[in-house]
């Protein structure tokens, strides 16, 4: 587990690894290694960030159940989470994220 905050602001806690973010769906947050994201599987729809290897929020897209993500080739971490975080968190692209563990 880590931390992900912008600016020093504490946004979530998150799964580096992403295997449990997978697993039970859309219950938590994650960071993986990819530039393409679906929901196949998931309990409901996802808020995905594409971020450069800085964690540099390239852009975010909300995904709805039983869909795929256009591939953001550019990107080389997707941040996953429950429908609404962003917002919540008022992430937009040019947002510089950190993980601290």
């Amino acid at each position: 587990m880590a931390w992900l905050l912008r600016r020093g602001e504490v946004l979530a806690s998150v799964d580096v690894s992403g295997r449990s973010q997978r697993a039970r769906g859309v219950d938590g947050v994650s960071v993986t290694r990819s530039h393409v994201v679906h929901t196949f599987g998931a309990r409901g729809a996802l808020d995905v960030a594409y971020l450069s290897d800085d964690l540099v929020v390239l852009s975010t897209r909300h995904l709805a159940r039983r869909r795929v993500g256009a591939p953001a080739l550019s990107a080389r971490l997707v941040l996953r989470a429950g429908s609404g975080s962003f917002e919540r968190w008022s992430l937009r692209p040019g947002d510089e994220l950190e993980l601290k563990e």
